[in-house]
């Protein structure tokens, strides 16, 4: 099932009129989904959890309760929140009310930033529709089903992993599960903006292009951008199909890492104003090279995942966000790369306003199932709602369909497509994917992936010192590559256990990781195409995968920063790499 029952997604959200419907749900943990089959494994109807059912009297038997059940924190994961949940996979039914008064012409949706994996939503027992992915936005519309006064709002939540899914079922990080990002309920015109694009035309740095698309009844009218500190105003029509087209001369300061200039944007119809604040600037490559404004650029990086920093669970606030960005420029980082699945969408805003380039990515990850026609519908509808969610924000510079995936002819087609349906969704930005490479002879690796020859930027992932050979082995080897294309080392890195000091060759030890960097560093700038490095990672991360006690007690060991917020040495040696780099590309 993908997203049955799905409306558009809406644009912007945060701007809009709304009812935050974040706070304390009741839930019922339903590891047989006994709230939605019965014992012939039929749908449920009169008994089904989302009934909200009470008893009418001493001998009508209802086998549940939600309003005597325990609570969870939305937005939040629900195993970080019980113990007897830490490794909770199935099912889990959330709970919540809203006071409404209505207003006529008014149209009402409900918002969900993110929920892992699968999840089916009802209002006043009647579904209003489905979605699959743990880590994209949507929306569906219940004006036909609130009313009145008190609504009840329950969702089933699914977080179990499934050979088909995107992920699959083996993956390196948590499985956090449940309403892990903000709920809204929307309030919208009946006419109303649902989307908008706006950005500079094509290596043009004079001229915007964008569009509206209205949702309504009234498509055919009057729609205004205003961009007061650009002198801009300008008024068209929207189509029939409530689609309206701006193509506009600009002279603007252009967004970049040192200035991060971002413009109060206006869009406005009859009824309702958008508002937003966008970054405008020029992105290409040519050769090896990633030209930025016009500028060729290095990007010194990180990669990222979404763990909340110095407590369990996900990061789901923008505090958390501005603590890991900020320890990302605390290395002195232009770039970061989100891995391995979209982020919420406060850290692409939170990079505009810091001035970081990022690399956004969806959990194609490893070993997906090829052949699937609906795993590659999932694949290409997570990264539609990643696009459609992130395309007004200047700090995106990089698409990428997916991480270390096994090169076969299905897995090739699977990756083509996928490719050229972001590049249909948006051809302002650069494609990329994370690729492994492969030894033609001692000491020579090469990247010649067929999928690289489809991308704009070739990524690699490399593990150097850890799972290939000790420290030094970075230091006999050179790269090669089939692609005259840039290339970014988006993962390199070892584990090390803070506080566990020994020689650098006593594995999990700070030396050891600090070891595998500094060989690794030596290795890189032997790189002659190299344009980009993203080591892996900032900070220490769940993962089931890891069991090894009193070293990673589930922790995946190979941040720059501890689960408590502590730096390792290996942060200082590649501070120190990056320092350098200003230095020379400044000199």
């Amino acid at each position: 099932m993908i997203n049955t029952l799905k409306t558009p997604l809406i644009q912007n959200v945060g701007t809009r009129r709304s009812l935050s419907l974040n706070g304390a749900f009741r839930t019922i943990v339903d590891p047989y989904e006994n709230g939605y089959y019965d014992y012939r494994y039929q749908l449920q109807t009169s008994e089904g959890y989302f009934q909200n059912r009470k008893p009418t009297s001493k001998t009508d038997r209802v086998e549940y309760d939600f309003d005597r059940s325990e609570t969870l924190r939305v937005p939040g994961d629900w195993n970080s929140q019980r113990d007897e949940l830490f490794f909770y996979e199935g099912t889990i039914w959330y709970k919540t009310t809203f006071e409404l008064e209505l207003e006529p012409s008014r149209r009402l949706f409900v918002y969900f930033a993110g929920a892992n994996y699968e999840a089916k939503v009802y209002v006043n027992g009647v579904l209003v529709g489905g979605h699959v992915g743990g880590f994209t936005p949507f929306n569906f519309e219940v004006t036909d089903q609130v009313r009145s006064g008190e609504n009840v709002l329950i969702v089933k939540v699914d977080n179990r992993r499934r050979r088909e899914g995107v992920p699959t079922l083996n993956t390196d990080w948590w499985n956090y599960g449940g309403l892990t990002r903000d709920v809204w309920l929307l309030d919208v015109p009946a006419t109303f903006i649902r989307d908008y694009s706006l950005k500079l035309a094509s290596r043009d740095a004079d001229r915007i292009t964008g569009w509206v698309q209205l949702d309504g009844a009234e498509l055919a009218q009057r729609v205004t951008l205003r961009i007061p500190e650009a002198a801009i105003e300008v008024t068209t029509e929207a189509d029939a199909q409530g689609f309206a087209k701006f193509d506009v001369p600009a002279s603007l300061e252009l967004w970049c890492c040192e200035r991060p200039k971002l413009y109060a944007v206006e869009f406005s119809i009859q009824g309702e104003r958008i508002e937003d604040r966008i970054g405008f600037r020029t992105l290409e490559t040519r050769g090896h090279d990633i030209l930025l404004n016009g500028v060729s650029v290095f990007l010194r990086g990180i990669s990222l995942h979404e763990q909340a920093p110095r407590r369990e669970g996900r990061a789901v606030t923008r505090g958390d966000a501005e603590t890991l960005l900020g320890w990302a420029q605390e290395l002195d980082v232009n770039f970061v790369r989100l891995a391995h699945y979209p982020h919420h969408e406060h850290t692409a805003r939170l990079a505009d306003e810091l001035g970081l380039l990022l690399w956004a990515e969806i959990p194609v990850y490893w070993t997906i199932d090829w052949e699937n026609p609906e795993t590659l519908a999932n694949a290409k509808n997570q990264l539609e709602e990643l696009v459609v969610r992130d395309k007004n924000r200047a700090s995106v510079v990089i698409w990428s369909v997916g991480n270390e995936t096994p090169i076969g002819d299905a897995r090739n087609r699977f990756m083509a497509e996928l490719v050229a349906s972001v590049r249909a969704l948006d051809d302002s930005r650069l494609v990329s994917a994370a690729l492994e490479r492969r030894q033609v002879e001692p000491g020579i690796e090469l990247i010649d992936d067929p999928l690289g020859a489809l991308l704009d930027v070739v990524g690699c992932n490399e593990y150097l010192g850890w799972y290939d050979g000790l420290p030094d082995k970075a230091d006999s080897v050179s790269f090669q590559t089939a692609y005259d294309k840039p290339l970014v080392i988006s993962e390199f890195g070892a584990d090390a256990l803070y506080g566990y000091h020994a020689d650098a060759l006593t594995r999990w030890s700070e030396e050891y990781q600090a070891n595998v960097y500094t060989h690794q560093i030596a290795m890189l700038e032997r790189i002659p195409f190299l344009r980009g490095v993203t080591p892996w990672i900032l900070t220490d991360f769940r993962s089931p995968r890891r069991p090894l006690p009193q070293i990673q007690d589930f922790w995946n060991r190979k941040g720059l920063i501890s689960d408590a917020g502590q730096k390792k040495q290996a942060f200082f040696v590649l501070k120190e790499y990056y320092q350098r780099l200003i230095a020379r590309f400044r000199g």
